[in-house]
């Protein structure tokens, strides 16, 4: 049996995309969407019908939060959307959700309608203690149903082998359900261009080597260490943060101190406050000198593939799917640290840790013939391991797989 359509449950979709598993459904959606139908249900106000893809949003009713907590206003307003979700009829073949805010969902699908469950992991909820910080005891709901899911679902997607490691170590879960596939890049969109309107937009220097950080302010991404490794700099280079969308008010104001105090110490260090569009964040990849990312947990760094499809030398941490995105020495340098093995999972020794990107970052900056090398193997590389097309060919043998069973 050949699947014939897929119902796609997840949080982040076009044009409500903030982090790297919505990249992935935007992109993945649309290869499968090349051979079979796709039914997308997401949080938002989409509403889309251009056969063989279906997007509708799904938003919290008003004043129904107006009570709730603000701490467990994302978890409730979840389950809120995931009502909406399964309120309309499912007649799709598999149902694949994408991060925890779509499991609950996903669970009720198997359930009402026999549905196959795929789950893909984008990232784990024991990995991320930080989330108290963000959502309280919701912390604890999210990963009783992240957990619930993974361990009745079908098959489980990991985005890396230490992530499949890392579903195997801290669920119960067949071996024989979980499997490995990558990430993807769309080759054709993400590559260098020389255009630099996007750059003149924001203030940054043309024709000046500069250090880039594209993410969001949380302290998954690491982007506490790489402030500390700024000061750390020997080079006076030019450091641009594209950085929004911060998890919690505390971050927010803890990057916008430490910013501020980099301004007035270094001079150029220019923040981008939002999610720039993909087309101003391909110009930013292509004109750096350097990009770095500097995650202290990650499951895949999609955000990797981006900078290297851009021909931009990376360095980044040597943690989680980054290992397997990045080569070492060849498509850019990971700089490693010991890492906490209890909550919050933070470097042991944060100082060696920035003292290490600080290193790595300086090395690129004043070898241009390096970065050059770096950025020509890193984009080779992707080209031979992550196009989207083959990534698709994937999903769908494992859909129809078990469609078959």
């Amino acid at each position: 049996m050949s699947v014939k359509k897929a119902l796609f449950l997840t949080n982040e979709f076009p044009p409500h995309i903030y982090g790297g598993a919505g990249v992935h459904v935007d992109y993945l959606s649309r290869e499968l969407a090349r051979e079979i139908e796709i039914d997308v249900r997401c949080f938002g106000d989409q509403n889309e019908s251009a056969p063989p893809m279906t997007v509708r949003g799904a938003e919290v009713p008003a004043g129904l939060l107006d009570a709730t907590p603000d701490k467990l206003r994302s978890p409730v307003g979840m389950l809120a959307r995931s009502v909406e979700w399964l309120a309309r009829d499912i007649d799709a073949d598999v149902v694949h959700c994408h991060t925890w805010y779509s499991h609950f969902a996903g669970i009720a699908c198997k359930l009402l309608y026999g549905t196959p469950l795929v789950l893909t992991t984008h990232s784990l909820e024991p990995l991320r203690p930080w989330k108290r910080e963000q959502i309280g005891r919701g912390y604890d709901f999210s990963s009783w149903v992240e957990r619930t899911a993974i361990e009745m679902a079908d098959a489980v997607v990991a985005v890396s082998q230490e992530t499949k490691a890392d579903v195997l170590r801290h669920f119960d879960v067949d071996p024989a359900r979980v499997c490995v596939i990558p990430n993807g890049i769309d080759l054709d969109e993400y590559a260098y261009t020389a255009a630099t309107d996007g750059l003149e937009k924001h203030g940054v220097p043309l024709g000046e080597p500069y250090v880039l950080f594209v993410g969001r302010i949380t302290r998954q991404k690491g982007i506490v260490h790489l402030l500390s490794a700024i000061e750390k700099l020997e080079s006076d280079a030019c450091v641009v943060l594209c950085a929004g969308a911060p998890d919690t008010e505390e971050i927010a104001r803890e990057m916008k101190q430490r910013v501020e105090h980099l301004q007035k110490t270094r001079g150029n260090v220019i923040w981008i406050e939002e999610m720039v569009p993909r087309a101003v964040a391909i110009q930013l990849y292509s004109h750096a000198r350097v990009f770095c990312c500097p995650s202290i947990y990650e499951p895949f760094g999609i955000i990797n593939l981006e900078a290297m499809a851009c021909n931009t030398a990376v360095v980044a941490s040597a943690v989680g799917g980054i290992k397997e995105v990045v080569v070492d020495g060849q498509t850019g340098t990971l700089v490693r640290f010991e890492q906490q093995t209890e909550a919050p999972f933070e470097p042991v020794d944060a100082d060696a840790f920035a003292a290490g990107l600080a290193r790595a970052l300086d090395a690129v900056l004043a070898d241009e013939a390096l970065a050059k090398r770096y950025g020509e193997a890193g984009r080779a590389r992707v080209e031979e391991r992550f196009a989207w097309r083959a990534v698709a060919a994937e999903v769908l043998g494992l859909y129809n797989r078990l469609a078959s069973q």
